[in-house]
């Protein structure tokens, strides 16, 4: 079984974040914000971020914003012009649209089971990093994925 997880910084001390990461033994963090040098994202800004991950329990940053919705997509939603489920659904075809299968395939099959989806939402319910990780249990159907928020 491949276990691939999800976090949310918002809501959690520094400490909080790598411990969750390092008990759950996780090698990869996959970042997929659409901006990862918001000064909001305190020790999440993205090269601070890498060289924390690093630093502290040598796991490997990346960033893909192909994983990020469109800024048109996120505004829609963060002012109410789209529900969350029209945000679901625009999102989910603009990931097949991106055609990300070979991506995942040939570059982070590899990695999924200690790989570890990022955004800042506190919960997965309402963040595009569930939407991430199902489109990738989706697209490798063969593999008996499990997908953990932590």
């Amino acid at each position: 079984m491949i276990k691939v997880y999800t976090i949310g910084f918002t809501k959690k001390t520094a400490e909080e974040f790598f411990n969750l990461l390092e008990l759950n033994n996780i090698k990869v963090v996959l970042d997929v914000r659409l901006n990862n040098v918001s000064q909001l994202a305190g020790f999440t800004k993205g090269n601070d971020l890498k060289y924390f991950l690093y630093k502290i329990l040598t796991v490997e940053y990346l960033h893909n914003t192909q994983f990020s919705p469109t800024k048109e997509i996120l505004m829609d939603y963060k002012n109410k012009v789209i529900t969350w489920g029209e945000y679901e659904k625009e999102f989910n075809m603009l990931l097949r649209k991106r055609k990300l299968e070979t991506y995942i395939r040939e570059y982070l099959i590899d990695k999924l089971d200690s790989i570890c989806i990022l955004c800042s939402e506190s919960e997965p319910t309402f963040c595009h990093r569930r939407l991430v990780a199902e489109y990738i249990k989706e697209i490798l159907t063969g593999e008996d994925i499990e997908i953990i928020h932590i």
